[in-house]
Formats: structure tokens, C-alpha cells, sequence
């Protein structure tokens, strides 16, 4: 099946709200649900015959019994991917910085940027609260008072297609064993084929997974002008059935201080600027970020951000349909992270500025991880939300053989069986004999990872060789003789750079979280020194069958057998420049936290995050309830015994308790717009990092629970008054209403 649409399917504000209620009463009322929207039938249709059928609950949700109606429209199963015959040969891609329009060019548009109302997007009804840096008095004692015009950049999204990888596969099935395989043309190939991957499709920023890589500066405004190209088709790409169904995206600068115009959240979106789930073909929004530190405090400033979709019920779909960009942050302030080893805090980097505009940094390496699955042709696409794809039918599709596969809404969640990194599997990458500095980004839906550095004397073996079959196939290879031989420096979390470089024989990576740390290629752990030609395999020890949790982890005891080659450092020549790099014994101190905070206790916020009592065919829950877009969210009772509305004084601090209800389920839960500091995970105060979670010291915008926890945070809310959001950051939660609105007021 082709794309022949390649106009827009034109939406009205009526049409939004009325797909809205139906696309909630999909979610609420799971297989009767959606055989309405089938049916064009309304939820005062649906919610008596459901109580006439005794499957409503109090809650709202189904019980248990309704599970099996789901299994109607509804099928648990995934494809085994092709296995990749020659991994380890395709280069890592490295991105370089994307350039910004040339002033003169941006005065020629016919609505260039600006600061005036009705200036922020085409549709003409938003202003920015804030169009430059404020100044304050640090800044005038400190000669930094000016206040530059933003730089201005232009992504287009638009439909395009990507290879994982350059090399050639080998069909298999769940058994590991060689099988038949398709194309689009319908020809049928046998057992043992070798085969090239088609393109899969994609919807990217300019047309590229990841996206482009913007490097930016602190005290040097950015707007990012988002224009959505996705009614534009010329390939005629068969679209498949996943990414937003009415073509539209919303784009968050993750974990930006951002005022919520420019946050690309959906409680902003659902009631100011689009005022539906996100903008449509042919609307484009100027994005601002300030790069500013929140509250001018020059320990607020982070360092690796990254940009993604963030429209409401399809963040998952458009996030792994490629919806992905890369946004490191330099701190010139003082020279202390511009960028430059020879200064500041002397971290890997050797600056180039480019005649353009833009500046490039070797030796400073962004990596994003993300896995997937590749159609095999034989899985059926039956899916609660196929109605919302009405040319791609429910069934089989052996034409989208070797096409990314995936499931909006699986029981257990959806991870893939393919790993790669800056959207190529299984890259290689020579690195010179020095220091370099890596940010870490998980890009993908669901999977944690834990890193190793590890040497083989064997290589890597293919899962299928080795016998393993089914699960044990993800990954597709391991290194069984592989031993850790370096260690990781760690310098930044989420929330930027942290007080105290420390070492790691290992570290975990939950969805969205970041982690930047330095690796010296000169000498192994035990101080022997390398040579040209040694291999060093970057390893994922984390065993995540399902989206559920790691099943094995280092510090949940690892299977010894599970040692998954991510990316293959070869050990080359002396750097060509000098290394003037060292590794700091101090970086970034925390922000100060009021002296006060345990008499805030009593009167915290509290959210818990759980699943709805139908199982996962239909909803998460925030507090028992569903989230919804043009209100606040209630706490659950505090100690005071108050229920709290979700709604903090700008200048203010608070504490917010995030628990995990239960169920076998890890989540990392995002608080959009300020970074957090974890006071007390499980009742305890955090004085130091535990070996669950040694980052709880740092600032984070990801909190990290694991199942039955609940974590303490502290967070100010300053500069921008409006709407914003929390949510877990497992995809397939977020878009399945695991997520509340939140706001700031004056």
C-alpha cells in the first residue's frame, strides 16, 4: 500500500474536540470503545451498554473481565527482526552543529520572529512572555548587561526515509532460524535469502534521525521555527500505521527553563496557541529558548538537552517515527564550558567557530540511543488504534518487510530488538588515544540500559548462532567472553554538571534521561596502556524483555550471558591535537536548597502514578484519574490533609511526592520546565547516592522509580507563568494518559 494522499486532511477546532472525545472513550472503555469509533458511535452510546454489560467499575474503567473483548482488536505480538550479517562496519555518525539563517534572510520572510503579539505562530494568537535575557546585577557587575537578539533556526518536519544500517541481513524467526521474506512488490523470497533492508519511513526534523544537532550557548538566545511539512509526500512514502494520524506535531525542548509557549507541552497546546493536540500541516511556531539559567542562578545551568515530539496521545508514535533533535548547551561564562579544554574546567573539546555562524566541538560526542523492531511480514497489525489509520488495514503486511514496527499500546510494553546509536545499529567508531567527553541520551520508548566497557578476545556471535531463541534474540549479538577493561568518568546528569566528577565501573539509562561522562582511550582500567588496533565494545547489560523493567541489571543481578556490543571504539593513532584536557576534581556546585524544607512535609504535593484497573488495555492513571488536558491535576491528601490543585506562585518552592502504585512497573517520571533535586527516596533522606540511584545527588528533570517507590523532590517555579506538565517518560504511558497538567500563576 502507498501514501497517495498528499494533501491535508483539513481538521476543524469542532473536529479536534469532537476526535478528542472519542479518542478518549477509546482509552476508557477499551474494546467496546473502540469498536464504537469504528461504528462512529459517541461515549453516551458506549457507557450505558457497558454498565448493562456490568464491566464498568466505580473508577470509571473496566474490570478485569473486559481484558478479553480486547483481544477482538487487539494482538500482543511482535516481529523478530532481521538479523544484521555485518555489524560493527557502518561509521558512527557524528553530527555537526546546524548552521542559523542568515539575518538578511530571515528580514525577508514574510513573518519573520519577533516579539509582538501574534508574533510566536501562524496562527497569529500567541507572544513570547520573554523575547530577550533578562539582566541581572550579576551580569552588570560581571560586564555581560547586553541583551543580544535571538539566533534564529529553521527545521522543517517532514516525511522522509532512513537505513539503520548499510549492511546486508539475513531473514529469521523467532527461533533464530533463516525464513521467508517479502517486498513491496509481492514477491515472496525463500528461507535463506540474503536481502538488503528497504528504507524504513520516517517523519524527521529537516528530514534526518536523529535530527539536526543545535550547539548553544548560554546568554545567547535561540528561536527554533518548527514548520510541519508532513502533508508534503513526494516519494509517495507508505506511512504505515504509526506517528500522529492528522500529521500534526508539537515539539518540547527537553528539560528547557522555557516559558510554556515554547514548551511544546499539551495543557499549553489544548488551551492557548493551536488549541488542539498540536499544529497542523503547513502551521509552523517560532520556539524560544532563552538559554538562561532559571532564576539567573548560574547553578541552574544544564548541559545536554534534546528536543522531541511531544503531541498529546502520539508522543510515542512521532518520538519513534524519528521525531528527534540534539541540543547541547556551553556555558561561556568565565570560559568555564564553552567548548575549549585549555579553559574553565578543562573538559574534552577542541572548538571550532565556523565562518556561518555555528561552532563545532571534536572530541565532545553526542550519542542517542534507541532501539526498534523491523517488520517481518507474518506479525499482525491489530492494534486498538488502527481505526485512526484507515488506509492501513488491520492484518499482515508482508509489503512493509524490513519496515519499522510498532505497538501503540502493547500489554507489556514495547521495546525493540535492534540497538542502535545516533539511528545506525551496531556502528563503529576509531578514537584517537586521549580523552573524550560522551553525552549519553536514551531516546527510545520504553528500554533502560546499563553500560560496560568491555574487551573480547572472540568478538561478537550472533544470538541466533549461539542457539538462543525468542526474547534472548534482542540484541541479535553478544560477546560472551567479554570482560570490563575501562571505566567511565561521570560529569553530568540530567540536570547538567555535577558537583563532583566521579568513577563508574557502570551506569543505567532510563527513557529521556542523559548522562555525560569522560572516557580516557590512553590506558585500561588497570593502567596498562592501549595500542592502535585495540577494540573496545561499548556493552548494554540491562535484559529488558518487555517494557515492564529490567529483568537483569547489575544491581539486580546480570546474566552473565547477556553482554549486548552497542558500539565498537577502535583504538587509533595519537590525537592529532594535543590532549589539554584533564578530568576536574570540582565542577558545578547544587543550587541551594531552603534550609526549611522538612517543615514543608506536611503540606507536599503528591502524585501516584498507577495503572487502571482494566490492566493495560486501556489507561495509566494519575491519583485514579486519567489525564486531562484543560485542567490542573488534584494531589492525593497530604498530612494537613489537604488535595491541593497543581498550581505553585511563580518565585516559589514546594516539595512533590511521585510514587509508583505498584505492579511490576519502573517509571521515569518527567516534571517539564525546572530541574529537581531528590530530598527522600522511600522515606529516607538523601545525604549521599545509593547504588540504586547514586544520581539522586544531582539536579534531574527525570525521576527514576522503581517499583513501589516513592522519591521526594524539591523544585522552585520562576521566571514564566502558565501551563505545563509531568508525565512518565515510557512512551506508551505518556500517550495512555499517565500524565497531569500542572501550572504556574502569578
Amino acid at each position: 500500500m502507498s501514501d497517495h494522499m498528499n494533501t491535508q486532511p483539513q481538521t476543524s477546532a469542532t473536529e479536534v474536540d469532537a476526535d478528542l472525545v472519542k479518542r478518549r472513550t477509546v482509552l476508557k472503555f477499551g474494546a467496546a470503545g473502540a469498536a464504537a469509533l469504528a461504528a462512529g458511535v459517541t461515549a453516551s452510546a458506549v457507557v450505558p451498554d457497558l454498565r448493562q454489560k456490568g464491566l464498568l467499575s466505580a473508577d470509571g474503567a473496566f474490570h478485569a473481565a473486559s481484558i478479553a473483548l480486547a483481544g477482538a482488536i487487539y494482538t500482543e505480538a511482535f516481529p523478530t527482526s532481521p538479523l544484521i550479517m555485518s555489524p560493527f562496519t557502518d561509521q558512527l555518525p557524528i553530527p555537526k552543529s546546524l548552521v542559523p539563517e542568515p539575518i538578511l534572510d530571515v528580514a525577508g520572510w514574510a513573518m519573520p520572529p519577533g516579539p509582538g503579539e501574534g508574533q510566536q505562530n501562524s496562527i497569529r494568537n500567541q507572544r513570547h512572555q520573554v523575547f530577550k535575557p533578562r539582566v541581572t546585577a550579576q551580569d552588570i557587575i560581571s560586564g555581560q548587561a547586553a541583551r543580544p537578539d535571538p539566533i534564529i533556526y529553521k527545521l522543517t518536519v517532514d516525511v522522509a526515509e532512513h537505513s539503520f544500517t548499510t549492511s546486508q541481513v539475513m531473514p529469521i524467526n523467532s527461533a533464530g532460524k533463516p525464513t521467508v521474506s517479502f517486498d513491496q512488490a509481492g514477491n515472496v523470497y525463500p528461507a535463506g535469502t540474503v536481502r538488503t533492508l528497504p528504507k524504513s519511513t520516517i517523519y524527521g526534523f529537516n528530514g534526518q534521525f536523529p535530527g539536526p544537532m543545535i550547539n548553544a550557548e548560554y546568554g545567547k538566545p535561540c528561536i527554533l521555527r518548527f514548520v510541519n511539512r508532513l502533508h508534503d509526500n513526494p516519494l509517495g512514502l507508505d506511512r504505515q500505521d504509526f506517528g500522529a494520524p492528522d500529521w500534526s506535531f508539537l515539539t518540547h525542548l527537553h528539560n528547557a527553563h522555557t516559558a510554556p509557549e515554547s514548551d511544546g507541552n499539551p495543557h499549553y497546546s489544548m488551551n492557548f496557541g493551536p488549541k488542539s493536540m498540536g499544529f497542523q500541516p503547513t502551521q509552523w511556531v517560532d520556539q524560544l529558548y532563552l538559554n538562561w539559567p532559571a532564576g539567573g542562578d548560574d547553578n541552574e545551568k544544564q548541559s545536554f538537552c534534546w528536543f522531541h515530539d511531544h503531541r498529546m496521545d502520539h508522543t510515542g508514535a512521532n518520538v519513534y517515527k524519528g521525531l528527534v533533535g540534539l541540543y547541547p548547551i556551553y556555558d561561556p561564562k568565565g570560559n568555564l564550558d564553552a567548548g575549549d579544554e585549555t579553559k574553565g574546567f578543562r573538559l574534552p573539546g577542541v572548538r571550532t567557530n565556523n565562518p556561518d555562524g555555528s561552532f563545532d566541538v571534536k572530541y565532545d560526542i553526542p550519542l542517542a540511543f534507541f532501539d526498534c523492531r523491523l517488520d517481518d511480514g507474518t506479525t499482525p497489525h491489530n492494534d486498538i488504534h488502527d481505526a485512526e489509520y484507515p488506509l492501513a488495514k488491520p492484518g499482515v503486511h508482508p509489503e512493509w518487510w524490513g519496515k519499522t514496527f510498532y505497538k501503540h499500546f502493547p500489554n507489556h510494553g514495547f521495546v525493540g530488538d535492534i540497538f542502535t546509536v545516533n539511528g545506525v545499529a551496531y556502528p563503529t567508531m576509531t578514537v584517537e588515544r586521549r580523552k573524550y567527553r560522551f553525552r549519553f541520551l536514551d531516546c527510545s520508548i520504553a528500554r533502560i540500559y546499563d553500560f560496560q566497557m568491555m574487551s573480547s578476545t572472540k568478538g561478537p556471535v550472533s544470538a541466533a548462532s549461539l542457539g538462543y531463541a525468542g526474547d534472548e534474540l534482542q540484541g541479535q549479538y553478544r560477546i560472551p567472553d567479554a570482560q570490563q577493561c575501562m571505566q567511565f568518568v561521570e560529569i553530568a546528569s540530567d540536570g547538567g554538571l555535577i558537583p563532583f566528577p566521579f568513577k563508574r565501573n557502570n551506569f543505567e539509562l532510563w527513557p529521556a534521561k542523559r548522562r555525560e561522562v569522560i572516557i580516557d582511550f590512553t590506558k585500561y582500567q588497570d593502567g596498562t596502556p592501549t595500542k592502535k588496533g585495540d577494540v573496545i565494545y561499548l556493552t548494554n547489560v540491562a535484559k529488558m524483555t518487555d517494557g515492564r523493567m529490567p529483568s537483569k541489571s547489575v544491581r539486580g543481578g546480570i546474566d552473565p550471558n547477556y553482554k549486548i556490543p552497542m558500539i565498537k571504539f577502535v583504538i587509533g593513532d595519537a590525537p592529532a591535537i594535543p590532549d589539554a584536557s584533564l578530568i576536574p576534581t570540582k565542577l558545578r556546585p547544587l543550587p541551594a536548597v531552603p534550609s526549611n524544607w522538612q517543615t514543608m512535609l506536611d503540606n507536599r504535593m503528591i502524585f501516584e502514578v498507577q495503572r487502571g484497573s482494566a490492566g493495560g488495555e486501556t489507561e495509566w492513571l494519575i491519583n485514579g484519574k486519567p489525564f486531562d488536558p484543560l485542567t490542573s491535576a488534584t494531589s492525593m491528601k497530604n498530612k494537613k490533609g489537604l488535595s491541593p490543585v497543581a498550581q505553585q506562585k511563580m518565585g516559589s518552592y514546594n516539595l512533590w511526592e511521585i510514587r509508583n502504585g505498584g505492579g511490576g512497573w519502573v517509571h521515569p517520571v518527567h516534571l517539564h520546565m525546572e530541574e529537581h533535586q531528590t530530598l527522600m527516596r522511600n522515606g529516607k533522606i538523601v545525604t549521599a547516592g545509593n547504588a540504586a540511584h547514586p544520581d539522586d545527588v544531582s539536579r534531574e528533570d527525570v525521576v527514576a522509580l522503581d517499583p513501589s517507590e516513592s522519591v521526594i523532590i524539591g523544585r522552585y517555579f520562576r521566571d514564566f507563568v502558565g501551563p505545563y506538565v509531568a508525565h512518565c517518560h515510557n512512551l506508551a504511558h505518556e500517550d495512555h494518559q499517565m500524565m497531569w497538567g500542572w501550572e504556574i500563576t502569578p
